[in-house]
């Protein structure tokens, strides 16, 4: 399913423009009609991994070149993955080889590129295309205009839509790459994940009888709809009263790889203390309530393997910054009425999905999809943005904004542009440095890192590993007999991302803990000392990115994993970054050992020349 989100709105006054740079080969309305179509394309190509894998940036690439007889032809395509594989460009490269020369590159997203990560612009350069038409800028900051400078300065010519290149013709190909990226759009301007309120009702606007009973209103094709959306989410959430009533399970039973985590928002922990919710064996549980709540309950789900989080005051707009804390970057509110009318009122809701049953339930006390949000007058009604109708199955699916989707175009310099014209103005001043996703400004340092390691197998075989967590949850399970043990460790060297690689290992270790070496509690910090000596021992700049935060605390920023992150509130044991900290300071060592020598090689050269007649 393409993750449509409606029509955008740009100014009617919109003319067909482009710089005198780019004049010669972008001018010609033929010209801007295949920009715009291959930018569609790139943006199609970027949303193919949904629900396979956790929501991540999105990119896609399609490479054109014109043939001999003036003939347009894509001649190479690909798309990210996930996060820690390789990047759309060296996809579409390797896929096109020598006729990228002279070609032009169309990416829906401004590539990453920083000291840690430079794969995507060098795979451009290298294999000579000359043109790279991007469709918007990175939204996050220490990202943004990093690769278009690169390109640049390297001799491309780029055309960035909305910038470069103003159209009608090329209106739909902007709103594209808007859209595939809509969630990180969100998340860079709001500081919170994208969210959508999803609800089914019948045609009298109830989402359940008197009674409470819901089953179902929607059609069975509506719902396979619903898992989609779940498998294109970090996490669902739903109130206790939905517990109660519904005992749901949240899976995304749509056949892709991906489940987000399931969340319980409830002040009172007034929940029943047997639920599908609390079956924690193909995906977690994470239940919200306020401090001090039911102490004896939140034993009893942590017994059962349930991540319990407290707050001081629960309600959307906390839980919502913590989940932004933890990376999250779509989140899917399948709650009852009285919950959203909440999440609406805080302002933490940016979409609404809802399906619309050709049903008539009535009932005074039926429940509606959205409790009271204290609006006297028609005239304080909330109006959707962009909406679209779909017919689903007998059901009509109704979506639409709360709030447009955010214009990240720059008006004044960034912060890292700032620091150019004045380097007094350091963009990380910070004396703790934060690591956690891959797209983060040290997500190089992260495990999940696109950083290829060459190290033994479990046979003593030397083996190209794609990526430190690989290494790391294969050696779980090196040295056993088992033939299932065996099997997982394979499954994991197979595995396309380090997602889905920390999926299978944490999931066997979970369900099989028999299966896991004996020693592993003893070996594990030294296995990925190993991996993380080699990682960057094979990498020249990671180690400079590594040295470059010496004076700085490392911490890894996971609020979950308390052994090898920090946790939510520094409570955690932070290996990873206890690591990192060790080996920068090894690399330190021998760097000021490596000065100390060359000075008395100097000095013994200069002592030699005086003795020279």
């Amino acid at each position: 399913m393409a993750f449509s989100l409606g029509p955008l709105k740009f100014p009617s006054s919109l003319i067909c423009r482009s710089t005198p740079t780019s004049s010669s080969s972008t001018s010609l309305p033929s010209s801007l009609a295949f920009d715009a179509a291959y930018i569609k394309r790139a943006a199609e190509l970027a949303d193919k991994s949904a629900g396979c894998t956790a929501p991540h940036p999105n990119f896609g690439c399609v490479i054109a070149t014109t043939k001999g007889n003036g003939e347009r032809v894509v001649v190479g395509e690909g798309y990210l993955y996930a996060q820690g594989t390789t990047p759309a460009e060296l996809q579409a490269v390797e896929a096109a080889g020598e006729s990228c020369r002279g070609a032009t590159a169309y990416l829906n997203m401004e590539p990453n590129h920083c000291l840690g990560d430079q794969a995507a612009v060098s795979a451009l350069v290298q294999a000579g295309v000359t043109r790279v038409v991007i469709g918007i800028r990175h939204p996050l900051q220490h990202l943004r205009g990093k690769a278009i400078r690169a390109l640049r300065s390297e001799g491309l010519l780029v055309d960035v839509l909305g910038e470069d290149l103003q159209c009608k013709t090329i209106e739909e190909g902007l709103k594209s790459c808007l859209l595939v990226n809509a969630p990180l759009l969100y998340r860079a301007a709001c500081r919170v994940p994208f969210s959508v309120l999803k609800y089914a009702m019948t045609l009298d606007g109830k989402i359940a009888a008197s009674s409470g009973h819901a089953s179902w209103i929607s059609s069975k094709r509506s719902r396979t709809r619903v898992f989609e959306l779940r498998g294109r989410s970090d996490a669902v959430i739903v109130g206790g009263n939905t517990v109660r009533q519904d005992n749901p399970r949240l899976t995304a039973r749509h056949g892709g790889e991906h489940l987000p985590q399931r969340i319980v928002m409830s002040k009172s922990l007034d929940l029943p203390e047997v639920g599908n919710l609390w079956d924690i064996t193909e995906v977690s549980t994470m239940v919200a309530t306020q401090r001090g709540a039911k102490r004896s309950f939140q034993k009893l789900l942590a017994s059962k393997g349930v991540e319990v989080v407290e707050f001081e005051i629960l309600n959307p707009k906390v839980v919502m910054e913590y989940l932004y804390d933890r990376g999250c970057l779509s989140v899917l509110w399948e709650c009852g009425g009285t919950l959203a009318a909440s999440a609406i009122s805080s302002g933490v809701i940016h979409k609404v999905h809802a399906f619309v049953a050709p049903k008539i339930i009535g009932g005074k006390n039926a429940p509606s999809p959205v409790g009271e949000l204290g609006m006297v007058e028609m005239t304080q009604a909330l109006e959707l943005i962009d909406v679209q109708y779909e017919q689903v199955g007998p059901d009509m699916l109704v979506s639409g904004f709360l709030q447009p989707v955010p214009d990240l175009t720059p008006v004044i310099p960034s912060v890292d542009e700032t620091s150019a014209i004045d380097p007094t103005v350091s963009p990380y001043e910070a004396s703790i440095i934060f690591f956690y996703k891959t797209w983060d400004p040290y997500g190089a340092f992260s495990n999940f890192s696109l950083h290829p390691i060459q190290l033994p197998d479990e046979n003593g075989d030397d083996y190209r590993w794609p990526s430190v967590e690989h290494y790391y949850q294969a050696n779980k399970f090196v040295g056993l007999d088992d033939p299932v043990a065996k099997n997982c460790l394979q499954e994991i060297k197979k595995a396309k991302s380090p997602e889905e690689a920390a999926r299978l290992g944490r999931r066997t270790q979970r369900q099989r803990p028999d299966l896991v070496r004996p020693d592993w509690e003893s070996v594990k910090i030294d296995v990925m000392y190993r991996a993380l000596k080699r990682k960057f021992s094979t990498y020249p700049n990671l180690t400079s990115m590594l040295l470059s935060t010496a004076g700085s605390v490392l911490v890894e920023a996971s609020p979950h994993d308390l052994f090898w992150g920090g946790g939510r509130d520094g409570e955690g044991l932070n290996y990873l970054g206890r690591l990192l900290m060790r080996l920068r300071s090894e690399l330190l060592a021998d760097s000021a050992a490596s000065n100390t020598d060359d000075k008395e090689t100097l000095q013994q050269e200069e002592n030699k020349a005086e003795k020279l007649p």
